[in-house]
């Protein structure tokens, strides 16, 4: 295994921070091998993104860290070696409980040749939300690693305090609480919010207005349109799920009209 030059991906992880722009959302239409982060790269993006359900699904495994973490790493090399753009792995909840096991998974991720990550404040098991001193202690480690290895990991600190009630469900309350997370996580060194599941424009508006990150919003139903989410001032935009099941839908309809 060839280790990655830690300039040039030093270098790439700047400029994926500086494509987080308030207003004018990167958009991440998420891969989930080296074939179909081919397939988003020619079709101009600007970076690729993982996402961890989809390359569960890919696998024959269901979402959750049930993906061997070898086999992760294993694919992430692949997708880094089929592109020449930046490349953001979705860790999930970091392959571990404890901060040194998050520091582990991070410094692997590095050596894959990631420049971003994903870290999830909820249990992989439940959902539920871990306590939030808890989640600071594992994103101070995950920098500490970023900063031995000189690169300047892009941490997106995702939250799931929306993904704990439906959507007709969310209120200020859970935008405040969620904002308190992104305060505790940016002192810890993250470097974006994202916020999954949340879809009222007056909340992310909110959630925009006082959190000292770039948002990242996940494109799905009942979401506004790319356009809108840059008025609000979203500064990325993840699809997530979403390509991969759109992939499959088309390949099960294809196969379906050529079996008939």
């Amino acid at each position: 295994m060839t280790a990655p030059d830690r300039i040039a991906q030093h270098d790439a992880a700047r400029l994926f921070h500086s494509l987080h722009v308030r207003g004018q959302p990167l958009v991440l239409f998420n891969a989930w091998d080296a074939g179909s982060a081919r397939a988003v790269a020619d079709a101009g993006a600007k970076a690729i993104a993982t996402g961890s359900w989809s390359v569960a699904a890919a696998n024959g495994f269901a979402d959750g860290e049930h993906v061997p973490f070898a086999l992760a790493m294993d694919n992430l090399r692949r997708i880094v070696a089929a592109t020449t753009l930046p490349v953001t792995v979705d860790l999930e909840s970091g392959y571990g409980a404890a901060p040194d096991a998050v520091a582990a998974t991070i410094a692997a991720a590095l050596d894959a040749g990631a420049i971003g990550c994903n870290l999830e404040d909820s249990f992989p098991g439940d959902g539920s939300l871990r306590d939030v001193a808890d989640q600071v202690a594992r994103l101070e480690a995950a920098r500490r690693v970023a900063d031995a290895a000189g690169v300047e990991l892009f941490i997106n600190a995702r939250t799931d305090v929306f993904f704990q009630a439906p959507a007709g469900a969310h209120d200020i309350v859970m935008v405040d609480a969620a904002l308190e997370r992104a305060r505790a996580y940016a002192d810890a060194g993250a470097s974006g919010l994202f916020v999954p599941g949340l879809v009222a424009d007056v909340l992310i508006a909110r959630v925009i207005e006082h959190s000292p990150l770039p948002v990242n919003i996940m494109a799905m139903a009942g979401a506004s349109d790319r356009m809108r989410l840059a008025q609000l001032g979203v500064a990325r935009i993840s699809h997530g799920p979403g390509p991969y099941r759109g992939a499959m839908r088309w390949l099960t309809q294809a196969a379906r009209e050529a079996m008939a």
